[in-house]
This record gives structure tokens, sequence and C-alpha cells, in this order.
């Protein structure tokens, strides 16, 4: 039996025996096979070689050569290999050319290599890309290695029908018909030398905008969009402003210097000459149709200005002087800064892709977007609006950390996404607000469904650097784009924010167009800012879970001497993380006494603070300083006190988090008992705490189905029930102040203008509008079924129809089915409506729960093959672990679902799996059925064919080892975990 639980080490990826050079390619595409032509230069190295091994998957090779010897080749299709074999032995330092002509056939659900998307009615087949991490080896023989960095130029001949064929880099010779029915065109890709994960090829019929992007010297390049044909085109004009302004921002706001206090008013200078630049541009634009370019909508690519060369002459001439007195000052005080990363290509292109495994992708100068996600559709919600924004400055992004410096190997996808990530974040404090936005992330901690410390305490949890993996994309987790992140804001806190910026930059100069490792990393923030990160770092990235450090507190007095004493609970065999902790003492108004950051290492730590006088409670982890979680234990006084006053919004939260724990923990042990008049006030009082809405958003009042003691965690029904519980508490002492409430929000709903300042002020206002409307749902009364369904036939945005439709799904509304057929009916029309609709399907908690699942997948609008109709529908209900662990039903479906979806996808399939990382934790009559499941599951599917599934189940089982026992005694023993 192969105990391997990983197909995958670090030692499998060595020094590459060739530097690779250069590719030639030529895809001749047609609807159903794309035949490829491929000149592959690549040098030796210090020692010969006889043969070269291409990673080559599933293709149909027709013809092998190379310029400089005869060869002969073998094609190991099981490992994946075209085993290329020279007459004669290549010299060292010798260039050569292997030439390879192969056939790739795309699939609808394999969704790496070239593949089939949604294609528009009338048009031919919509093919595109994705190579995260080895599709590329799907598409032509390679050396499909993050460090082959090489240049590319690429021909493309496909269908005349096409209004689309797009490549990686510059247009090198333009789009132009060869015979009937075919056009050519090639790019040029010499810039930027490109890892094979970066590679993108698609050919499609979309509507394309384009906008220019002019920075403040005059330079140029041209944003283009690509979406569906019948796209909107005010919604993508709104989706090139966002592109484009997360683009300015990076240059703008980031940079070695970003955090200068004395060139801070400079930049916010620009950037608000820059928007009043842009509203006299397309004030003295034509209207659509006035000029052939306008919009675009012919597909022709290349059609743009160069970069690095000034607006044209003529429109200089006819420029106004306002403008031009713009241009002029934004030219002027660009020399006084230091920017942040400079796009280099002469076109920057996002493209809707409707079925992927992924959110976004980054392709040197072609990013793809979920076309669910690539612009602001009426259908689109609320966190799907800010999903985009954040997914365009992730992605633009990644032109600098990740495609011209790129990690050495999958080891370092988290390098390239973490650091991405922290920019990310930043962009969207500065449109949203930072307290928003870092209580945003701490929900996304402590979330006991989705949130990462669920993930990384549970049986799947795997570290930020594994010790291997079955796929590459199972390193797309929350523990690379959540946790990873978190470890790099920590190394910021350490360092200083001044200096991390400058270590970033040197990172980026001296690894420029060449890959990097995680101890490269490492040690330039280390030179950069003398602070010894290595031994911390080694915790961080190769160890699993988090730290939860035990806290007390003592004074003195007589002395004035405050002292923090921190104990950590450290996993068996592991190592005490480091970490910085931040913490303040806060007086009996909210005004801090003193905050301290200090860095905590080993077991215990003693933190003194000498001559304080003494606070009436504490605020620690401010910020969420650090990636764990502390347990203090404060008084329901302090609690309430720091709820109210506490300056720290991340304190504040902390507090109310822990408050309504205990709250739903006793009402746990004590099934009777009712809800405390202390929580009903306090949740009261931060309902009509407008200042910290505007702040926070409705986010704040987040209450989670989890509590922090294990003997409950895991019962999920319970659970919910007392969350309920609370809520309805609430709504029962004050249900005419909830409505009026209620008012108060939707009337702050309405935007005063289109600005993204204005629209994040909005959805925290819609956030708490429909906390209100949740509360008020709990009394599931004749007159609130009326005010929700109006509400939902009323609702001139998604998300306040969703959130109406979800809390009338859950009700005893008579006409609620009646209501669920109309809006499914409504829902299937609309790809983006339909992903929504089918989440809260999955989700609902009604008694028709499963049912209503089992009716949605059987619909004709239901397409198991795409990405978006999983997530939604069998990604909701795997997390509605109520439903799908705990009833009979629900475990019916749920194996049903994995069965069947293994073969189709399996990245989704071990998301799905996720549901079961805590078996162990849960009551013991769920025990058997649930590794029944897995078991089965086990026993049919192929290791070979399904890694990924298979050693995820079996890790998952391996961390469940009392369930495991339980139906050994009972089943007899699971053959795949026996050594």
């Amino acid at each position: 039996m192969n105990n391997r639980l990983y197909k995958y080490y670090p030692e499998d990826f060595g020094e590459l025996k060739v530097d690779v050079l250069h590719m030639d390619l030529t895809f001749d595409i047609y609807d159903d096979r794309t035949n490829v032509k491929s000149i592959l230069r690549v040098r030796t190295k210090d020692e010969p070689i006889e043969k070269l091994e291409l990673n080559c998957r599933d293709l149909e090779i027709r013809a092998v050569s190379c310029f400089q010897s005869e060869v002969s080749y073998r094609y190991r299709k099981d490992d994946a290999i075209l085993e290329i074999s020279f007459r004669d032995l290549i010299p060292p330092n010798t260039e050569i050319a292997v030439i390879t002509d192969t056939v790739c056939r795309p699939t609808k659900n394999i969704l790496e290599g070239l593949y089939y998307d949604e294609t528009p009615a009338g048009a031919p087949p919509q093919q595109i890309t994705q190579c995260q991490q080895w599709g590329f080896q799907r598409i032509v023989p390679c050396i499909d290695d993050m460090t082959a960095k090489c240049t590319y130029r690429t021909t493309i001949i496909a269908d005349s029908r096409y209004t689309n064929l797009i490549t990686n880099g510059d247009v090198a010779v333009e789009r132009h018909t060869v015979k009937p029915g075919r056009d050519k065109i090639v790019y040029d890709n010499s810039v930027t030398p490109m890892a094979t994960y970066l590679f993108f090829l698609g050919v499609g019929t979309y509507a394309t905008f384009r906008r220019e992007f002019e920075y403040p010297d005059g330079s140029t390049f041209m944003l283009e969009l690509l979406v569906p044909p019948d796209s909107d085109a005010r919604a993508a004009e709104k989706a090139l402003d966002i592109l484009h302004d997360c683009v300015m921002w990076v240059y703008v706001f980031t940079g070695p210097e970003q955090y200068d206090e004395d060139r801070l008013a400079i930049r916010q200078l620009m950037w608000d000459l820059v928007r009043r630049r842009e509203k006299l541009k397309i004030e003295a634009k034509p209207r659509p149709g006035q000029g052939e370019d306008e919009l675009g909508g012919d597909g022709q690519v290349g059609k743009r200005e160069g970069q690095g060369e000034r607006a044209g002459e003529g429109e200089r001439a006819g420029e106004g002087q306002e403008l031009r007195k713009i241009r002029d000052e934004l030219s002027r005080l660009d020399r006084n800064i230091t920017p942040g990363y400079r796009y280099t290509g002469t076109v920057y292109r996002e493209i809707g892709m409707q079925n992927s495994d992924f959110g976004g992708m980054e392709n040197v100068g072609n990013t793809t977007i979920t076309t669910n996600r690539i612009m602001p559709f009426p259908q689109i919600t609320d966190p799907a609006f800010e999903y985009m924004i954040r997914v365009k400055v992730h992605e633009y992004y990644h032109n600098q950390n990740g495609s011209e410096v790129t990690g050495r190997s999958p080891f370092e996808i988290w390098l390239n996404e973490a650091v991405t990530v922290h920019i990310e974040e930043q962009y969207h404090a500065f449109l949203f607000g930072e307290d928003y936005q870092r209580l945003q992330r701490v929900l996304d901690l402590l979330a006991p469904a989705s949130g990462t410390f669920a993930l990384d305490s549970g049986a799947a949890s795997m570290p930020i650097i594994p010790d291997g993996f079955n796929d590459p994309n199972d390193l797309i987790t929350a523990v690379t784009y959540v946790k990873s992140p978190e470890y790099v804001r920590m190394v910021e806190s350490l360092t200083g924010k001044d200096t991390f910026v400058r270590g970033l930059d040197r990172y980026f100069k001296k690894f420029q167009h060449s890959n990097a490792s995680t101890q490269d990393w490492i040690e330039d923030m280390e030179e950069e800012s003398g602070v010894a990160l290595k031994e911390m770092s080694e915790t961080w990235l190769r160890q699993t879970k988090f730290p939860v450090a035990d806290v007390s507190a003592e004074y003195d007095k007589l002395t004035g001497k405050f002292t923090f004493f921190l104990k950590q609970h450290i996993p068996a065999g592991g190592k005490p993380w480091e970490f910085p902790f931040r913490a303040a003492l806060v007086d009996e108004r909210g005004k801090d006494i003193v905050e301290v950051l200090e860095r905590v290492s080993g077991e215990t730590a003693e933190i003194v603070i000498e001559n304080v006088g003494m606070p009436s409670f504490l605020s620690l982890n401010r910020g969420y300083s650090f990636y764990g979680k502390l347990v203090y234990r404060a008084s329901q006084e302090e609690l309430l006190m720091q709820v109210r006053k506490d300056s720290d919004i991340v304190g504040r939260f902390t507090a109310f988090y822990t408050f309504v724990d205990r709250e739903k923990l006793r009402l746990l042990r004590v099934p009777g008992s009712a809800p405390s008049e202390d929580f009903i006030e306090l949740y009261y009082r931060l309902l009509n705490d407008r200042q910290l809405l505007e702040r926070a958003g409705g986010q704040f009042l987040t209450i989670f189905e989890s509590v922090e003691d294990e003997e409950f965690a895991h019962h999920y029904q319970a659970l919910y029930d007392v969350k309920q519980k609370l809520l309805k508490a609430v709504a029962g002492k004050y249900r005419s102040s909830l409505i009026s409430a209620y008012n108060f929000f939707e009337n702050a709903s309405v935007p005063r203008d289109g600005s993204l300042e204005e629209t994040a002020r909005v959805i925290k206002s819609r956030q708490a509008k429909n906390i209100c409307l949740g509360v008020l749902a709990t009394l599931d009364a004749p007159d609130i079924h009326a005010l929700i369904k109006q509400q939902f036939e009323t609702a001139t945005c998604t998300t306040d129809r969703l959130s109406a439709f979800a809390a009338y799904l859950n009700s005893s509304a008579p006409d609620k089915i009646e209501v669920l057929r109309a809006f499914e009916a409504e829902s299937k029309k609309n790809l983006i409506a339909w992903e929504a609709f089918l989440s809260v399907i999955g989700s609902n908690s009604s008694v028709d729960a499963v049912e209503l699942v089992r009716e949605m997948e059987r619909s004709d609008a239901f397409r198991i093959e795409q990405t978006n109709d999983q997530r939604a529908l069998y990604g909701s209900f795997a997390r509605n672990r109520k439903k799908s662990l705990e009833t009979e039903e629900g475990r019916v479906l749920f194996a049903e679902v994995l069965r069947k979806l293994a073969p189709v996808n399996e990245y989704t399939t071990v998301n799905l799996l996720n549901a079961f990382a805590n078996i162990d934790q849960m009551e013991i009559k769920y025990h058997i059925p649930l590794v029944k499941i897995l078991a089965d599951l086990l026993a049919e599917l192929d290791p070979q064919k399904y890694p990924s599934v298979y050693n995820r189940i079996r890790k998952l089982l391996l961390g469940a080892p009392a369930a495991v026992e339980a139906y050994g005694i009972v089943q007899g023993k699971i053959p795949a975990l026996q050594t």
C-alpha cells in the first residue's frame, strides 16, 4: 500500500538541465481540436545532454525534430512526459531548437489547458486557457516549470467569426484573413520573460470595451475589457473606471516611499488631479456612435497608443486650457515622488471567463476574471461588488509580484499571493476605510464553516508551505490567501511599514524577470530592516494551526507597574510561535493610557509597563496584530465597557464576540434559559450606534453559529437554534425600534453619487438595514412576512432582494413556495442571478432544505460542469452542516454529490470535503455514518485519476481516529488506511 499522502514533494523540484530561452508557437484552432507547432529554444548548461524530457499531458504527437541533431522520441503518457533522445550528444552551453507538431483537444470540465467556456448564441465555440500551474503542458510539449521563464512569439489562426484572438504580448502582425473563413494574428511577448503558468490563449466572441490609461507624466497604454456580447455599456464603462482607479492607485500610493509623510499630500493631490483630468477627458469625448473606436466592438486588437508615448498631438491641440494645466501640474508633481509599479505593456486586458476554478488569474497582460464578477452587473451583490474591486487590483499587481518576480516552485505560490493580497487589502481600505477592511478580515478568520481558523484547526489543515501536494490547486486555499497575508502583515508590524516597503522594493529590483525563493524574500526583508525573521518564519510557514495564548494581567498600585502574562498552547511536537502583540490599557472614557507593541517568542512571555494608572479595561491583540486567538477572562463589566468605548474597532468587536460567545454557551448548557437583558440591551445599543456602523458597517453585528468551547463547537443545529433565540429576544423587546432603524438605514442606503467612496458608504448602510430585517424575521409573524416580501418585491439592488428572499424562505409564510418558484424562473434567465439564487438555496435553514437542493440540481438550468453552479449550490450546502452532516437525508445527498462531482471537478470536490474536517469533535452518533460516506467514496475512487480527492479523504479520516475506530468495530477496517 502506498502511504504517501502527496504526489509531489519539494525534492521533485530541482534545477533545470537547460535554460529555456524562447518559444515560437503557432496555434491553428478549430472547433474540436487545435494543431500546435512549437519551436522551443533552450541552452544546455555546464553538462552535455543526451536527452530532453518535456512535460506533455494528453496530447497527440504528430512529429518531433531538432534543428541541431537527429532525434528519436518516446511518449510516456502515464508520466505525461515526451522523452526526446538526441543522436548526437549536445555539448555544454549550446543552444538548440526542438520542434514539435501536436494536437490538443479542449473539454468542458477539465478547466486547465485549453477548454470550452460559455459560448454566445450563434458564435463558434468559446475557447480559453488556464495554465496555473501545469495547464501549459496540456497545450504544447514544454518544460512546465516556474523557473522556465522565457520570451514568446505566438501566432493564432482561427475562425474569422471570432471577435477576439488573444494571447500574451503586443501585436506584431495585425489580424488579417489568410483564407476564406480563417484569420491570423501574431503577438510578441519579449519585454517580460514569462513562466509557463502565465501563458494565456483565447479565441472568443466578446464585446470589447476600451479606455486609455494616462500616467501623470502623459505616457499611455490601453485598458481593455472583454465581456459577453450583450453586456450593458454603462456597466462596462464603470468596470473600466474601477480598473483605471486601481492601476493609478498602485502607481501613486505604493512603492518604496509610500509612507513618506512629506509626500503624502503630493500623492493625494495627484490622485485628485487625475480624477479631475479623467472627468474632463470624458466630457470632451464623442458620444458612443460618434467615434468608431469609442467602445470597440470589432474585436480588432492593436488600436492603441504605445506605452511611453505622450498623448497624441491632435488631442493636445484640441484640449481645453484646464486640461492642459492639470497635465502640466501632474507632470511636475510626478517628478517629486517615487511611484509604485508601472505597467510595461501596450494593452492590459481583463477577460470574462464564465467557467473556472478560480475567481481570477493573472496571465501577463491578460487577466481572466470570472464573468459574474468582472463588472457591476445589475444582478451583482454587494459582497460580489467588493470582490470585483479586490480582484481587479489583485490581478493587476501580480504583474509585478508573480509575473516579473516569480516564485521558484509551487511551494512559493504563497509568496506570490501573500504580498499581492497585502496590497489588495490596502486598496480596499483606501476605499472602504481601514476599520471596515480589517474587521472584514477578522470575520474571515473567525467564520465557523468557511473561516481560516476553522480550516486551519481541522483535519484538513496544512501549513503555508506544506510538506507536499497532489495538485497545485491544493495550494489555492484560505491558508494561502488569508493566513499567509496575515504572516506578511506580522512581518510588516515587526519591521515597521517604512522599512517593509523598502524591503519589498529591494526584493522586486533584485529578482526582476527572474525567480525567487521564500528564503530570498526573508533575507531581503532582514537585510533592509535588521530584524531577525528566519526562525519566526520557519514556524509560521511550516507549522499548522495557530497560536492560542492565555493572557492574564497584574497591576501594582504602589509602583504603577502593569504586567501582561502570556502562555501559548503549543501543538504536540510543535514549537511556540513568534508574533507581534499589540495591546493597550484604556481608561473608563475609552482613552488609551498607553499602547504597546511587543514581539512575543517562547512558550511564555511577560510584558511590563511602568508608571501607569490602573486601566478600566484591556484592549488586546489590537487590529488583530497576530494570526491567532487570545483567551482572557475579562469580567462582563469590562467586556461591556470595551464594546462601547474601545477606540480600536477590532478590540470592540472581539469583546462583543467574547460576550456573545459566553451568552451562547450559557444557553447551550442550560437549554431552557432565556437570553440575558445585558445581551439584549447591548445588541440594541450597537444597532443604534450610527457612528460605529458608518465606520464598520453592519458586519460588526455578526453573530456566528459557533462557540469557542469544544464541547459544543460542532453541534451545528443547536448553534443555529441558539443564535435564532438570541436575535428573537432582541426582536421581541424592540420590535418597533427595529422597524424604525430599518427605515433609517433604508433611507441611508440611497446613493448620492456614483463614486466608489459613496458606494462603500451605501454598502455599509445596506448591511445594517438587512441586519435589522434578519433580526425581525426571527419573529416569523404575518406583519414581518409582509415587510420582508415588500423588500423582496421593491428592492432596487440584488443584495436587498436576496436578503429578503433568504428570510422569506426560512419563514412560515404560506406563499413562500410560490415566491420561490417565481424567483427561480426569473433567476434562470441570468447566470449571475442563477448563481446567487443557488447559493441561497444551498444555505437555507428551512425544513425543506435538502429537498430544495435536490430540486435545483434536477433543474434544466443547473449544469454540474459549471464551477459557479457547483460552488453556489453544492458549496453552500456542504457548509450548511446542520443539514448536510446532521440529517440523514442531508448525508445521503452529500454522498451522492461527492460521488458525482469527483470525476467532474476535483478542486471543488476537495473544498466540499472540508466540511468533514471535525468529525471527531461532533456528537458520537454522527461518527460512523460520516466515516462511512468517506470510506465508501475512498473504495470507489481511482487514486491515480483523482489523487487530490483520494488523498484528502485519507487525510480527513486519519484526522478522525476516534470515529474511524468506532467505524472499524462495526464495519471493519478501511483498507486504504492500512499500512
